[in-house]
């Protein structure tokens, strides 16, 4: 994201009312959602399949943490920091861009979900998406932010649920 699509996207939704709730619904609300699904998939994992719950509790936590760490050790600039404008939610945080901590969150959350319900995984998957996109508009990351927790829960998903 560059200067000119930072400070349209920011614009546009300063000026339609419109966009900007429902951009508001996707940025915060969604994240809630997708984090109070978790912790339900898990009471259900605990009562009807215990013996995944160990699976589905530290393969998210591991992502969590990494990324975590990562967005420590690269320490990116935020879009809003680069360019010295507000984003569209007027957002505070220093540094820590790299990579999106909610995205990577929402992602090997649907990916966990995948794995115990293909269902919700679908549903999560989507919401995942969703949320990597209003990261994007809202000014708080770059595409590249938000794409690497994409690719780093997929894979890791896919390798610890499906493949091992």
């Amino acid at each position: 994201m560059n200067r000119k699509i930072f400070e349209t996207c920011v614009t546009f939704f300063n000026r339609n009312t419109s966009a900007r709730y429902a951009l508001h619904f996707i940025y915060k609300v969604l994240p809630i959602i997708v984090f109070v699904t978790y912790p339900a998939m898990l009471l259900r994992v605990f009562l009807f399949a215990p013996a995944e719950l160990p699976k589905l509790v530290a393969v998210p936590l591991c992502v969590l943490v990494g990324v975590s760490l990562l967005r420590i050790i690269v320490n990116e600039k935020r879009p809003y920091e680069r360019y010295g404008q507000p984003s569209v939610f007027h957002k505070e945080t220093k540094g820590k861009s790299f990579p999106s901590r909610h995205t990577a969150s929402a992602f090997i959350i649907a990916m966990a979900l995948l794995y115990f319900d293909p269902t919700w995984g679908i549903l999560g998957l989507i919401t995942a998406l969703l949320i990597e996109i209003s990261r994007i508009l809202a000014g708080a990351h770059y595409i590249h932010d938000v794409v690497a927790s994409m690719v780093i829960s997929i894979v890791v998903g896919w390798i610890f649920f499906f493949v091992l």
